[in-house]
C-alpha cells in the first residue's frame, strides 16, 4: 500500500462526494430531457465513488465519508445555470483525478485518464465546445504582449 496514492484516492472520492451532492440538487431543479442528463450524470458518478470507495478499502484505508452539505458557487435558479453548475462539477471531478494520475499504481494511472476522459465527455454533453487543451488543469495566464516597437512608439515610419 502506497500512501500517497490512498490519499490522492480519497481527493477523488471527496470530489465524487461533492458532485453527487450538487446533481441530487441539479435533478430535483430541473427537468425534461435536461433533468435525464442530470441523473445519468448521478449515477455515472455514484458508479464512481463506489469503485473509489472498493480502491481504497482494497488498499487498507478509510474512504472519506461525504459532508452532510457542499457549498456550491452559484445557486442554479434555472436551467443555464444548472447547465453552468454541470460543467463546473466536471471540472472539478477531473481536477482531482488529475491528481490521482500521478499515482505510482499504474492501474490508478489508468483508471484516473479513464475517469478525466468521461468527465471531460459528460461536460462537453452539457456543454459542447472546445474542451481546454489539458481539461482539469488551471488556466495558463496569457503570455505578455511584445514590447512596442521603437518606431510605432516615436511615430516614425
Amino acid at each position: 500500500m502506497n500512501p500517497g496514492d490512498v490519499e490522492k484516492l480519497r481527493k477523488a472520492l471527496a470530489a465524487e462526494h461533492a458532485a453527487l451532492f450538487a446533481y441530487g440538487l441539479l435533478g430535483a431543479r430541473t427537468s425534461g430531457s435536461l433533468r435525464a442528463r442530470m441523473s445519468a450524470a448521478f449515477d455515472a458518478h455514484r458508479d464512481c465513488r463506489d469503485q473509489l470507495r472498493a480502491l481504497i478499502t482494497a488498499r487498507g484505508g478509510q474512504p472519506a465519508e461525504p459532508e452532510a452539505s457542499y457549498a456550491l458557487p452559484f445557486f442554479p435558479s434555472g436551467p443555464a445555470l444548472a447547465v453552468k453548475l454541470a460543467v463546473h462539477l466536471e471540472t472539478g471531478v477531473t481536477a482531482a483525478y488529475l491528481e490521482l494520475a500521478a499515482a505510482q499504481d499504474v492501474s490508478l494511472r489508468r483508471y484516473a485518464a479513464q475517469a478525466m476522459q468521461e468527465a471531460t465527455a459528460r461536460s462537453y454533453g452539457f456543454r459542447p465546445a472546445l474542451p481546454p487543451a489539458f481539461p482539469g488543469m488551471p488556466a495558463a495566464a496569457p503570455p505578455p504582449s511584445p514590447p512596442a516597437s521603437p518606431s510605432a512608439s516615436q511615430g516614425g515610419g
